[in-house]
């Protein structure tokens, strides 16, 4: 069976590419200036979701439910033998996503080959790894679990795992109103627990105070 060889990272057209809201908090940084900082992000995020610039959700615990998410597959992975060098990874969608591209006006994209993505520090879940990791319930999202959820899986078992339960279909919704309330599989999350793979495209966006 043959399935996508890149992965795709999608980004805001205003905001450089590979942000991670995970990696606000600089080590000299106070708590008090961390929330702060965070909020502030989330707040801009949210008032382009106000103005239809951007469909995504960020509700007021999604720093929470992000970091449960995030350390969960940092121990799965970990677990499944990967050696990851981040704690949190830069995300990517196997192959493309119109879905994940019609959630904000304008998104931008960067490709990657998946052969310039070493196995050890590289993962995927099947779906989204906030789906795949079981904590919506606790959130009041709704949940239907499946037999490939709570689970990392290694990039060697990416083909054992299409032929096991096929691709996800990428269909284009009339409206996303709502859509964190439905349940979803619209696409393969890929994890990188690494810099060094895409340290160019890392250099090229300027450095971190101008990146965001």
């Amino acid at each position: 069976m043959e399935f996508p060889a890149f992965v795709t990272h999608y980004h805001l057209a205003d905001k450089a590419p590979f942000l991670n809201l995970s990696e606000l908090r600089e080590p000299e940084l106070s708590e008090v200036l961390e929330v702060l900082e965070v909020l502030e992000v989330l707040e801009d995020l949210e008032g382009r979701r106000r103005s239809s610039q951007l469909q995504r959700i960020f509700g007021r615990r999604y720093m929470e439910l992000r970091r449960l998410t995030e350390a969960r597959l940092h121990e799965l992975f970990v677990q499944a033998g990967g050696k990851p060098e981040r704690r949190a990874p830069h995300y990517f969608v196997l192959g493309a996503s119109s879905w994940y591209r019609g959630l904000a006006l304008g998104t931008q994209e960067v490709v990657v080959a998946m052969s310039t993505l070493p196995f050890e520090v590289t993962s995927f879940t099947y779906p989204d790894s906030f789906t795949a990791m079981g904590f919506l319930p606790r959130y009041g999202l709704p949940y239907e679990a499946r037999p490939h959820h709570q689970r990392v899986f290694r990039m060697d078992q990416l083909l054992a795992v299409i032929e096991r339960y096929g691709l996800p279909a990428d269909e284009a919704e009339p409206t996303y109103d709502g859509y964190q309330d439905r349940p979803f599989e619209k696409y393969l999350e890929v994890q990188l627990w690494s810099d060094q793979p895409i340290r160019e495209l890392l250099d090229s966006s300027g450095p971190a105070p101008n990146r965001r």
